[in-house]
């Protein structure tokens, strides 16, 4: 008897550790590998943009027309290569702004942000593909951790292509602006000047939690903790060292802190707690009524305004 309940319980263990670490390899390959999404999102980019923004077509017609849009790329350190776009400013100048894109988007899908600091705003731009998004190489989505450190080095190339002594802005939004605020904690070169985050998320497993929560009515524990330590084993990072709380504690650089007040995707609460953690100048607005990415697209004339006007502390025009 004994060893028939020993066998039933060793059986029922087999059984749920295997379905945990089934669900858990699910979660890492429907959230970091959602490679038909990324392809769908490739291929449809510029037509997107051009419905969306319409402003944005001639601008970039004319850009090509000169040969203003330009690729470049550098190798990552798993030796895949990372591509981005870049333009320079309309008129010779040191103001740069780097700007990043969020989860499954691409360089192409921030243009909008490209045409605010270089049409609007006169700078040099550069918009990376990160790992796995774009025309980027890579495994997996790495939702903004590991990112931080190619981010860092797309700053070097910013500063390197539009003459080495520039004065640079970090702008993201979405996983871009959590990406952002990761780098903001990092130590930084003397041409970076401040930062711009628009709906970035506290942390990873914050946000997971939270998707878990809501689109398969799960509580996080346990399967979350497993998920987590298996992508660290299989992709180097987990779930809770990818934080932009604690990074952005860190950050010594101006912040503005950019939130649409019906954000549900990454919920309009975890700005508080990003806005409160960072020290020293910052500001935050809290955009009337704009859903998840939405505050530039709804409030366009208001976004460049207030984005002009920080960054303009920062980065004075010549």
């Amino acid at each position: 008897m004994k060893k028939r309940i020993f066998r039933g319980v060793v059986i029922a263990v087999v059984i749920v550790a295997a379905l945990l670490v089934g669900g858990s390899l699910y979660l890492l390959r429907y959230s970091l590998q959602p490679q038909a999404t990324i392809e769908a999102k490739n291929a449809s980019s510029y037509k997107y943009m051009y419905e969306e923004y319409p402003f944005l077509r001639p601008w970039v017609d004319s850009l090509r027309r000169v040969g203003a849009l330009r690729d470049t790329s550098i190798l990552g350190r798993e030796g895949e290569r990372l591509h981005a776009l870049y333009v320079r400013a309309p008129q010779p100048t040191d103001r740069t702004a780097v700007i990043v894109h969020g989860y499954t988007d691409n360089a192409v899908r921030m243009l909008m942000i490209g045409y605010l600091y270089n049409c609007d705003l006169g700078f040099n731009i550069l918009l990376p593909d990160l790992y796995y998004h774009g025309e980027s190489a890579g495994r997996a989505i790495q939702m903004g951790w590991k990112d931080r450190l190619d981010v860092l080095r797309w700053m070097e190339i910013a500063n390197g292509l539009f003459g080495g002594a520039t004065r640079m802005v970090v702008h993201g939004i979405s996983m871009g602006a959590a990406t952002t605020m990761m780098v903001s904690g990092e130590v930084q070169q003397p041409y970076v000047r401040c930062f711009v985050e628009d709906c970035g998320y506290t942390s990873v497993w914050d946000e997971f939690a939270k998707e878990l929560r809501e689109q398969f009515h799960l509580p996080a524990f346990p399967l979350l903790d497993v998920a987590s330590g298996l992508c660290g084993v299989k992709f180097g990072w987990t779930f809770r060292e990818a934080s932009a709380l604690k990074q952005v504690a860190r950050c010594g650089l101006p912040m503005l802190f950019i939130h649409g007040d019906a954000d549900d995707y990454v919920p309009t609460w975890m700005v508080y707690p990003l806005y409160e953690a960072k020290p020293g100048e910052k500001e935050l607005w809290l955009v009337p009524g704009a859903t998840h990415a939405m505050s530039y697209h709804d409030q366009r004339e208001e976004y460049t305004r207030r984005v002009g006007e920080f960054v303009g502390r920062y980065i004075p025009m010549n």
